[in-house]
């Protein structure tokens, strides 16, 4: 891993850019914020949906298996189909 050399506006501290450092964990805190506010507000649709009479089990499995492309989906429902078989729940 190759390091930069620190800018005049840096103080060096154990051979680490003090500044970059701080930089980069203000950058990942301020993401993780709005990681944080995105969460909420995809807990209010999901509340907003189910007050209007939705399944949200089966909205959360709709979005996941619109994520799959057609091979993939398919293929998971052939296996899903085959273990049900297998257990006798068909």
């Amino acid at each position: 891993m190759t390091r930069t050399a620190p800018t005049a506006t840096d103080s060096d501290v154990g051979g680490l850019a003090a500044g970059k450092l701080k930089s980069f964990v203000e950058r990942i805190e301020r993401l993780e914020e709005e990681k944080a506010g995105i969460a909420a507000d995809i807990k209010d649709i999901y509340s907003e949906a189910k007050g209007e009479g939705f399944d949200t089990k089966i909205i959360r499995k709709i979005i996941s298996l619109r994520k799959k492309d057609r091979q993939e989906r398919q293929e998971e429902e052939e296996l899903l189909e085959l273990y049900k078989a297998a257990l006798g729940m068909e």
